[in-house]
């Protein structure tokens, strides 16, 4: 019998129960803006903390579940990483935003810019900054700030739905991957390199890894050569995607 891939949810319980104290996510900024310089580091356990916060507001503000369309209008980023594990958690679909550069047919953008997001029923506006405590951009009434809200929300998620696992979990590019075989059955982990600016790209590497047990390491922008042999070489990196 061939084996069975985890849902997304579950390949998450499985990092934590696993090693929760072991860095999953290593998120260095070389982008041009106020981020700038900024490394990010988060556990399986903390990375399970932002997941279940960010799926609570889904679930409970927002109405999301199985049959849900959340799109990501986001950046290659940490925080795009728990949305998407969120999203997953309350059983709905994830689509990277593409060619459609509004809120028209999704029922919830996330998004770092809100005009986005426009036309969706629900608005999420986040703030990509670390020790963001509010957005730095105008939040259309009606929108949920995460910066704000987010950390009113519970650090357990109890989904109230679980989704099939022939129901759409991802959707990019015209591609469409379900619960029950988004995560990859054979994959190979170590501690993986990439400087992607595709979302779709990064959410594929994250799953494989983390599937392999692996961990990751995002740069973000383009550091200067030299900076980055010596952070490969600091961070133990052992593959390049």
């Amino acid at each position: 019998m061939a084996p069975t891939a985890p849902a997304p949810a579950a390949l998450l319980a499985r990092l934590v129960a696993a090693d929760p104290g072991r860095p999953r996510i290593t998120v260095y900024d070389d982008t041009d803006g106020p981020t700038r310089g900024e490394r990010i580091e988060l556990s399986a356990r903390v990375l399970a903390n932002w997941v279940a916060k960010a799926g609570n507001l889904l679930q409970d503000e927002l109405d999301a579940g199985p049959g849900t369309v959340v799109r990501l209008a986001l950046p290659p980023h940490w925080r795009t990483l728990y949305w998407a594990f969120a999203a997953w958690s309350v059983g709905a679909c994830v689509e990277v935003a593409g060619t459609v550069d509004d809120g028209s047919g999704a029922d919830v953008v996330v998004t770092d810019d809100p005009a986005r997001g426009a036309g969706a029923e629900h608005l999420v506006v986040v703030t990509l900054a670390a020790l963001a405590r509010q957005s730095g951009v105008e939040v259309p009434t009606g929108a949920v700030d995460e910066a704000r809200e987010l950390a009113t929300h519970g650090d357990v998620l109890l989904p109230l739905d679980e989704p099939d696992p022939d129901d759409v979990a991802l959707r990019s590019g015209g591609v469409e991957r379900t619960f029950g075989e988004v995560v990859p059955v054979d994959a190979t982990g170590g501690r993986v390199h990439t400087a992607t600016a595709d979302t779709a790209e990064l959410l594929r590497l994250a799953l494989t890894t983390w599937a392999g047990d692996g961990s990751l390491v995002l740069s973000r922008g383009t550091p200067d050569p030299e900076v980055l042999r010596t952070r490969l070489a600091s961070e133990g990196v052992t593959a390049t995607a």
